[in-house]
């Protein structure tokens, strides 16, 4: 298959972080609680009570979680991956929870494949949460998956920000931790941990609850606090965009942005849903 096998040249020559590899180990920790998070925060989102009835379309799988709430909430559910491994990731999901499900497909694919996703139709959500910024064509997937987007249908994406000389920064840091072999990546995976923990745990010390955010982190997104710093230290290719931007970008091709959250700045995603007229 050549889109796996570009997939695994660009891993070897240190061009692509294996988010699969890390996504598996997440599902060793994965309960009801994290699942029933991830549903909470789709239907805030979304601004429904369930999506029974509408189709949704998961870009970029990843863990496969966002697929499982969305097809708990009672969506019929299209997933697809670039990284094999975060296809395996979403099929285990669907063979512990839905097995033999006909409301739920899962395929290897590409955002970047404008002919794949002709294939697929249009859809009522499309749905790219912390996807298109590793493509390393961001622009071009977002204009791709507007394109799967019925009349009256919701984009919900989410974009890491541009934070000027920081996100110049990350994208060293990050570069360095793919080309660095499988033994050494230690030396940029523990300084990132420090970097983004350390302030964080030396303020919860300081008001007498140790670890209290480190361990509640579940909470946000049900997500996986060690799992996450790793997608960090290692998520390249690596490409940001301001909100402004994005507004834009979507506002000429007739979208209405219905909801904005932004990241107050800081190294994260803003997420936005936007409506097609």
């Amino acid at each position: 298959m050549k889109s796996r096998n570009e997939y695994a040249t660009q891993v070897e020559q240190g061009k692509r972080f294996e988010f699969g590899q890390n996504w598996s180990r997440f599902l060793t920790v994965l309960d009801d609680k994290r699942i029933a998070i991830v549903e909470q925060s789709l239907k805030e989102m979304l601004e429904v009570v369930d999506l029974i009835g509408k189709r949704f379309v998961d870009v970029g799988s990843g863990s496969g979680l966002s697929s499982l709430a969305a097809r708990c909430l009672g969506a019929s559910v299209h997933s697809f991956d670039y990284d094999p491994q975060s296809v395996a990731c979403t099929v285990e999901l669907k063979r512990r929870y839905f097995p033999q499900d006909t409301n739920w497909t899962i395929e290897e694919g590409s955002a970047l494949d404008a002919e794949y996703l002709a294939s697929l139709g249009q859809f009522d959500i499309v749905y790219a949460w912390g996807v298109l910024h590793h493509t390393g064509a961001m622009w071009q997937a977002l204009e791709n998956i507007s394109l799967m987007v019925a009349s009256g249908g919701r984009l919900f994406i989410s974009i890491y920000n541009d934070q000027g000389r920081a996100t110049r920064y990350w994208k060293i840091v990050k570069g360095t931790y793919n080309r660095l072999p499988g033994g050494l990546k230690f030396l940029v995976l523990w300084p990132v941990f420090v970097v983004l923990w350390g302030r964080p745990m030396l303020r919860d010390f300081l008001r007498g609850r140790p670890f209290h955010d480190w361990r509640n982190y579940s909470n946000k997104r049900g997500m996986s606090a060690w799992r996450d710093v790793v997608d960090w230290a290692g998520g390249y290719p690596f490409e940001v965009a301001k909100p402004e931007e994005i507004f834009d970008f979507y506002r000429k091709k007739g979208f209405t942005l219905l909801k904005l959250k932004t990241c107050a700045g800081s190294h994260g995603c803003n997420e936005y849903v936007f409506i097609k007229q």
